[in-house]
């Protein structure tokens, strides 16, 4: 059973997974565990997760660390960020 979600659903699902472990900054998460994590909910396409996180990186959303390795949300748009999963999550 795999639902199809938009990329503006998957971003604020990226970000939303970030914010709940409080991973602003200099604390961040590796990107392949992110991708595993999304990759069960999408459709098994990593390619498209790290397209989008890509995106999320160029827009200025997330930070990179480690060699791009590891991912942050980046603490000078946090109220963008909390903006971007309210409009495009439904809780």
């Amino acid at each position: 059973m795999s639902i199809e979600f938009s990329d503006e659903e998957i971003k604020a699902d990226i970000m939303n997974r970030l914010l709940r472990r409080n991973c602003w900054s200099a604390k961040y998460l590796p990107i392949d565990t992110l991708v595993n994590w999304l990759a069960r909910k999408v459709k098994p396409d990593d390619k498209r997760v790290r397209k989008l996180i890509k995106q999320l990186v160029n827009d200025g959303f997330l930070i990179i660390h480690k060699k791009g390795e590891t991912v942050s949300l980046n603490s000078t748009k946090s109220e963008e960020i909390i903006e971007y999963i309210k409009c495009f999550l439904k809780f």
